[in-house]
């Protein structure tokens, strides 16, 4: 074992010593941020497509959403059971481990992400057939989005990498640089591609991709030049098939957990799709309202997925708890702040996106729904951002396992109903995340993360 005293910079932060508020709080911000920026000019398509396209656009864009998680899914997973693996070696001071897993991280997301991209291009418009895409403009324009988009997927390997080697470091300030860049980038684009050479979704699309490449290269040369960790010799290049092995071994289950999500998620859009234009439009308003609300949560869960990462590494257990104690309160404050803000501005929200009265008014009564079941989706970002960081890679099965068994029996059974009907689609997004927030919770509690990983180390 290195000391990896020599190789701190002021681009990395050890949470294993200092304040866990301030650690966590100071690290979740960037986060919180990028993350607002990532969806700010995902939304700005929708936006765009929506007012200077049309609702029909909106509508295959959106179709698309769950089929793009899905092909994400695989390198998005890698990547964070590679940030999980340094975290933990940085943790324990191993820093030629941190090389190695660096080194090979690379070849793992190369792999995956060219893999992944064949298969979400040729397949594309079966899958959108399957789903219940309308015919037509809705179909056509949605073959061409998701093709497009998963070209990108090399590029969003890269950064996805990079970015969670870095803040598995305790750096969340730089990757909230480059979407910063990215995304002013994408939106001067989407105006210029749209409104100005009248390209469609397929200009929205290509915005989308060369945004995500510019973000890659820009991260990976200043991880090269400026982490040391980075700095790989020829003979760190050698691929380490121990650490290509566990890269996968806890990236897959991630991997699969967000599948399976996704897949969940298409099972609900493929019953979304059956009931037509608006409802279609309303579902895509809401996703993307769903999605910044998570932004948080999501920032305090990768926050204790690296704090929970070092800690575990140097056998630090009672800052681990610690910190699930601390993600609890912090996403309980922001419940109380932000649940009463979507739900009152509903209409506003929901006239930001469209013009189209039917639409605005599907959209008001989802909100409504959804909004109130936030209280249930903030407690799922907790225990999970904790358990990753120890590397429980069994509850990232279990919990991909509830997400579809209950978005496929709530969606179907719901809106089977004639008195629910289509509003079943977003009282079943509700139950869904109260009855994961219930098992991810019993899995913390349950000590199972504690005890097993622990034996495994010795």
């Amino acid at each position: 074992m290195s000391d990896i005293k020599n190789t701190k910079t002021k681009n990395t932060t050890d949470m294993t010593v200092g304040n866990p508020v301030k650690h966590i709080l100071i690290f979740a911000l960037p986060l919180f941020i990028g993350n607002l920026f990532q969806q700010f000019y995902n939304m700005v398509d929708s936006v765009i497509v929506g007012k200077y396209i049309n609702a029909d656009a909106l509508a295959a864009t959106g179709s698309c959403g769950s089929l793009s998680f899905l092909f994400f899914s695989l390198s998005a997973g890698l990547a964070i059971g590679i940030g999980i693996i340094v975290a933990q070696y940085f943790g324990a001071g191993d820093s030629n481990k941190i090389r190695e897993t660096i080194s090979s991280s690379f070849y793992v997301l190369t792999f995956s992400a060219l893999v992944v991209t064949a298969i979400g291009f040729f397949l594309a418009r079966p899958i959108l057939v399957f789903l219940n895409t309308p015919e037509g403009p809705i179909l056509e324009n949605a073959v061409v989005y998701l093709r497009t988009t998963v070209c990108g997927i090399f590029f969003i390997a890269i950064y996805n990498g990079v970015s969670s080697v870095l803040r598995a470091l305790g750096d969340s300030k730089t990757p909230l640089i480059f979407l910063i860049i990215s995304s002013f980038l994408n939106v001067g684009m989407d105006l210029l591609l749209v409104i100005e050479f009248d390209m469609g979704v397929f200009g929205v699309a290509l915005a989308t991709v060369i945004a995500q490449a510019i973000s890659a290269l820009i991260s990976l040369i200043y991880a090269f030049v400026k982490v040391p960790y980075f700095r790989l010799t020829r003979a760190d290049l050698k691929p380490n098939m121990h650490i290509i092995g566990h890269s996968f071994r806890l990236g897959i289950p991630l991997a699969i957990q967000s599948s399976m999500i996704a897949i969940s998620l298409i099972v609900l859009q493929r019953v979304v799709n059956g009931f037509g234009h608006t409802a279609m439009s309303a579902f895509t308003i809401t996703s993307k309202v769903d999605i910044v609300v998570s932004m948080f949560y999501n920032a305090i869960s990768s926050a204790l997925t690296t704090y929970c990462g070092q800690n575990f590494g140097a056998k630090q257990f009672d800052r681990v708890k610690g910190g699930y104690k601390l993600g609890m309160g912090l996403i309980t404050i922001y419940n109380v702040v932000i649940i009463p803000i979507v739900f009152i501005f509903a209409r506003l929200i929901s006239g930001f996106f469209v013009n189209e009265p039917e639409v605005i008014d599907l959209s008001i009564r989802a909100i409504h729904i959804t909004s109130i079941m936030y209280l249930a989706l903030g407690l799922i970002y907790v225990p999970r951002g904790t358990l990753n960081g120890v590397g429980d890679a069994n509850f990232s099965l279990i919990n991909g396992i509830t997400e579809v068994v209950c978005r496929v029996v709530f969606s179907y059974a719901l809106t089977s109903i004639t008195a629910i009907s289509e509003m079943g689609i977003w009282y079943a997004t509700g139950l869904t995340w109260l009855v994961t927030a219930l098992i991810c919770n019993l899995r913390y509690f349950s000590g199972i993360w504690y005890k097993k990983p622990y034996k495994e180390k010795q």
